[in-house]
C-alpha cells in the first residue's frame, strides 16, 4: 500500500502565488487582449484553447469524461459562470479600467446573500452578514457615484462607463446563479440516487476537472457563436495581431485557466476552504496594482476606499463561515492549553495536555459519528467550483 506523501511547504505557497496572483492578473491581461482582438473572439479562442487542452488532459489521465446528467449541469453552468459573466467582464472591459471590474468582481458576495434561497434564515437572522450586505451595496454605489457625479457625467465616454458598470453588475448576477445551479443540481441528483438505490448511494459524477473542461468548451462554443453572428470574427485579422497580445491570449488560456484552477484545486484538498478563499481579497488588490503601474488609467482614491469597503463587507458577509473553520478552533485550542499551562503546576502539565487532546479525540468521533447517522440527508459543504461564494474566480 502506497503512502499518500503530504506536498511539501513550498508546494502549497507556490500554489498559492499562483492562484493570488495568477488571477488577480487575468483583470490586467484582458484589457490588454483587447487592443488586439474583438471582445466576443477573445472569449472564443480563450476558451477553446483552455478547454481542449484541459479535456484532452483529462481522457489522457483516464477519467471519465461523459455522463449524460453530469455534462447537461456542467453545461448550464459553464454558460452562465464562463459566457455570461466572462463576457460581461470582457466587454465591460473596453470601457472602465480593469481594477474597478475587478472591485465589482468582489461584490459577487452580496448576489449569492440574496439569491441563496435555502440559506436565507441564516443569512438574514446574522447581524454580520446584514452588516457587510449593507456595506457590500455602499462600496457598488461608491464606484458608480464615481462615474454618475464626476464633473464629464455627461459626456458620451462616461455614459459607456456606466453602461459598462451595470452590464458587469449582471454579469456578477450570472455567476452568482450558475454558482448555485453547481451547488443545488448536484444536491438534488444525490437525493435522488438515495431514494432509487438506497440511503448511502450517489449519483455518479464527473471528476471536477472534467466538469470544469465541458464548462469552458460551453462558453467556448457561445463565445464563438456570438462572433460569427455579430460579424466579429469576418472583420478580424489574425495576422494583423502583435506577438504581445497573442502572449497576452495564452496566458489567459494556460495561466489563468489550467495552472491557476489546477492550484487551486490542488489547495482545496490539502487546505481548509476558508483559507482557500482569501484569493477574493488578494485579486482584486494585484489588479489595482497593476493598473497602477502598467495601464494609463488613473486609481483614484475613491476606487482604493471603494474596494477596502467591498473586502470588508465580504469578510463580515463570510465572518460566520471563518468563525466556525476548523482553522480558528485549533487556534483557540491551542491559546486554551497555553494559558493552563501557564496556571498549572509544572507536574500537572503532562495531564492538562492529555485531557485535552482526549477530549479532542471524543470531540471528532462525536462529530464522525453524527456525519455518519445524517450522510442520507446531508449536504455538501462547498462546491470545488465555488466553495465560498465570495466572487468571480477568473478560469
Amino acid at each position: 500500500m502506497v503512502k499518500a506523501t503530504t506536498p511539501s511547504t513550498a508546494t502549497i505557497i507556490f500554489a498559492y502565488l499562483v492562484v493570488y496572483i495568477v488571477w488577480g492578473s487575468t483583470f490586467f491581461f484582458i484589457e490588454k487582449s483587447l487592443h488586439a482582438f474583438p471582445p466576443f473572439v477573445l472569449g472564443s479562442i480563450r476558451f477553446i484553447i483552455a478547454g481542449t487542452l484541459l479535456m484532452g488532459y483529462c481522457y489522457f489521465k483516464g477519467y471519465k469524461i461523459f455522463i449524460k446528467s453530469a455534462v447537461k449541469d456542467a453545461a448550464m453552468v459553464g454558460f452562465l459562470l464562463l459566457f455570461v459573466d466572462m463576457a460581461a467582464i470582457i466587454w465591460s472591459e473596453q470601457y472602465i479600467s480593469s481594477g474597478i471590474v475587478s472591485i465589482l468582481s468582489a461584490a459577487t458576495a452580496i448576489w449569492f446573500i440574496i439569491l441563496d434561497k435555502p440559506k436565507w434564515k441564516e443569512n438574514f437572522t446574522s447581524v454580520p452578514t446584514l452588516l457587510g450586505l449593507i456595506l457590500g451595496f455602499l462600496g457598488v454605489f461608491m464606484l458608480f457615484a464615481e462615474q454618475i457625479f464626476s464633473p464629464n457625467a455627461h459626456s458620451a465616454d462616461n455614459d459607456n462607463k456606466l453602461t459598462a458598470m451595470i452590464v458587469l453588475t449582471l454579469g456578477t448576477i450570472g455567476w452568482t446563479v450558475g454558482s448555485l445551479l453547481s451547488k443545488y443540481s448536484k444536491e438534488k441528483r444525490d437525493q435522488k440516487a438515495a431514494v432509487e438505490n438506497g440511503p448511502k448511494a450517489e449519483a455518479e459524477d464527473l471528476n471536477v476537472m472534467v466538469k470544469t473542461a465541458w464548462q469552458m468548451v460551453v462558453a467556448g462554443t457561445a463565445f464563438t457563436t456570438v462572433a460569427l453572428l455579430n460579424g466579429e470574427y469576418a472583420r478580424f485579422d489574425f495576422s494583423a495581431v502583435a506577438i504581445e497580445y497573442w502572449g497576452a491570449m495564452v496566458y489567459l488560456a494556460l495561466m489563468g485557466s489550467i495552472l491557476a484552477f489546477s492550484c487551486y484545486i490542488f489547495l482545496l484538498q490539502v487546505r481548509p476552504a476558508t483559507e482557500v478563499s482569501t484569493y477574493a481579497y488578494v485579486n482584486p488588490i494585484v489588479a489595482l496594482i497593476l493598473v497602477h503601474f502598467f495601464t494609463n488609467h488613473e486609481v483614484t482614491k475613491m476606487q482604493i476606499i471603494g474596494l477596502a469597503v467591498v473586502l470588508f463587507s465580504v469578510l463580515l458577509m463570510n465572518w460566520n463561515l471563518y468563525v466556525n473553520s476548523e482553522l480558528i478552533k485549533k487556534y483557540k485550542r491551542r491559546r486554551k492549553i497555553k494559558k493552563l499551562r501557564h496556571m498549572a503546576p509544572k507536574s500537572s502539565i503532562p495531564r492538562i495536555v492529555e485531557v485535552a487532546e482526549y477530549g479532542k479525540t471524543r470531540l471528532k468521533k462525536a462529530k464522525e459519528n453524527n456525519e455518519s447517522e445524517k450522510k442520507t440527508t446531508a449536504k455538501p459543504e462547498f462546491d470545488l467550483d465555488n466553495p465560498d461564494g465570495l466572487g468571480d474566480q477568473e478560469l
